[in-house]
């Protein structure tokens, strides 16, 4: 990284995004917690192969709202950022409701396409024809999201993170309690039904819908509340004349079709795992409950624990973007550069050590959290977990392609991934006969492939380079020590107390506090990085206190 990528082009303030970027992070972690909570029971209650209904359903809806309206967020907040740094107030009005009509338009069609083709969909692609019933029923959240979508993006376009925040918890803690109940009582009422999961997974559906309902309302009524200070805002002269709407939907379309084809494309991968694997292993002769049990483990289990630490990379993504558009039309390109550098580093340091964590302790750790002892469980968590590293490192260089107007180099490195990751799979499901263990090893290349195209184009178009030493180097050596001591340590006490909740308890907590100590003492983290970082204050005084600051 050259030197001028070292320093802010405009001090303290170039750090806020990060601030911002960790609010909507540590909402993220709280929604991933809760949904981890909340799976725990439910998966039990609906069994494996109820939750290959709700993953296989799940993907379907993704897909969906991918092609809608989930970049709707997005969009908005990049526009109405730039509209704010060219102080073209009515203009940033004229996005928000071309947004609004475009969400409601997007959304609706959408939800009545999955509404009534879910039977085709589900039988036809996926041959899974019991997972049509929890789609219909989750189906009608696609147009829930697509209006509180563009909400979201007005609050993130203004640099406030925290509706958008709230609204997340609000929707998760919703989402949690119908989800359980609505599960539990679906198994109980339709007991004697043969397809009694498609029934369970239906209630776990009903709480995507519901959640989702609750965080609309709270964004719109908290919108409602502030439409004094929006008037005044969207009111402000601007000197420019006003766009025509002809030019705002153009924009918001020019805007939109690379972030739906990069995010469709990079989400299809799951999709493309349901499809080959029912598929394939159906020729094999696995019947469809079978299939589905081997697919709850993958994505009820694997995929939903491993995401968590990447929903802080979807955080600071998100957060990233309006910032650097800021940065861009400013014509700031040292503090782009800088941003870029900072999110990257912090990113890097959650991801290595939570992958590292994920591996070293996946048994007990599955075995804490889905009561699942299992071998195979277990592997699958560590040989996947370095896509921690890689869907982390790949999330924020897709938002940071976004952010530079790069947005179709994002399609085309995804759609260059899937292509790799599908023939892998077929090799892995249908010469080597890896069965599920094929789907977690192409998972792991697809995030890595997007993340060497991005950086190349990073790299190209910005000039930039990224710091390696302390950005990966010391990180992983950080990471494999704490990771060799939290392993120590957990057999250890494992040993004594006969408990391996407590061992799993102690190996984590140290495994924390060495990852704490050596990040400073190395020198991983600067001194004049971490008043820019979250907490950075603190941990400062921290170091400074016990002498780790170099």
């Amino acid at each position: 990284m050259s030197e001028e990528n070292k320093k802010p082009a405009s001090g303290p303030a170039a750090g806020d995004f990060l601030i911002q970027g960790s609010i909507l992070a540590a909402a993220g972690i709280i929604v991933r917690f809760i949904g981890l909570l909340y799976r725990i029971p439910m998966t039990r209650i609906l069994g494996g192969d109820g939750n290959g209904y709700y993953a296989t359903a799940y993907e379907i809806y993704n897909i969906g709202l991918i092609l809608s309206s989930y970049s709707l967020p997005m969009a908005v907040s990049k526009l109405i950022a730039a509209k704010r740094v060219q102080e073209r107030c009515q203009d940033a009005r004229r996005v928000l409701q071309s947004a609004f009509t475009f969400g409601a338009v997007a959304g609706g069609l959408m939800t009545l396409l999955l509404l009534f083709g879910a039977d085709q969909i589900t039988a036809v692609i996926f041959n899974s024809p019991n997972s049509a019933l929890p789609l219909k029923v989750m189906a009608p959240t696609i147009l829930v999201f697509s209006i509180m979508g563009v909400i979201r993006g007005y609050f993130q376009g203004l640099g406030n993170m925290v509706p958008t925040s709230i609204s997340q918890v609000i929707e998760q803690v919703v989402n949690a309690i119908v989800s359980i109940t609505a599960s539990w009582a679906f198994m109980n009422w339709f007991a004697g039904r043969d397809n009694v999961g498609s029934y369970g997974a239906a209630g776990g559906t009903l709480g995507t819908f519901l959640g989702a309902v609750s965080a609309f309302l709270f964004l719109a009524i908290l919108m409602l509340r502030c439409r004094k200070s929006h008037r005044e805002w969207f009111d402000r002269p601007q000197a420019a004349a006003v766009d025509s709407w002809r030019a705002i939907y153009t924009a918001l379309f020019l805007t939109l079709i690379p972030i739906v084809l990069s995010q469709f494309v990079y989400q299809l991968s799951g999709t493309v795992d349901n499809a080959m694997f029912g598929t394939m292993m159906g020729a094999r002769g696995l019947e469809e409950k079978e299939r589905a049990t081997l697919l709850g483990i993958y994505s009820s289990k694997y995929r939903l624990l491993s995401n968590v630490p990447v929903a802080i990379a979807n955080s600071l993504g998100t957060s990233m973007i309006p910032s650097i558009v800021r940065s861009r039309v400013s014509g700031r390109r040292d503090e782009v550069c800088h941003k870029i550098s900072l999110t990257v580093k912090f990113n890097m340091l959650i991801a290595i050590p939570c992958a590292v964590g994920m591996g070293v302790l996946a048994s007990p750790i599955m075995r804490l959290i889905f009561g699942d002892s299992r071998a195979l469980t277990a592997n699958l968590m560590r040989i996947g977990a370095p896509a921690v590293i890689f869907f982390s490192l790949s999330t924020v260089t897709n938002a940071v392609l976004q952010s530079i107007d790069l947005m179709r180099k994002s399609v085309t490195h995804s759609a260059v991934s899937l292509a790799i990751h599908a023939v892998l799979l077929y090799l892995m499901l249908g010469p080597l006969g890896w069965g599920v263990y094929g789907l977690v090893i192409s998972n792991v290349t697809f995030a890595l492939v997007v993340c060497i195209l991005n950086w190349i184009a990073i790299g190209h178009a910005q000039e930039y380079r990224q710091e390696v030493k302390t950005t990966f180097l010391l990180p992983l050596l950080c990471s494999a020590v704490m990771g060799v001591a939290a392993l120590a340590v957990f057999r250890a006490v494992t040993a004594a107390t006969q408990y391996y909740q407590i061992g799993l308890a102690a190996g984590v907590l140290i495994a924390m506090v060495i990852y704490l100590i050596l990040i400073l003492a190395t020198g991983t983290v600067k001194e004049d990085e971490l008043p820019q970082m979250p907490l950075g204050t603190q941990l400062l005084r921290l170091g400074k206190r016990f002498h780790l600051i170099r």
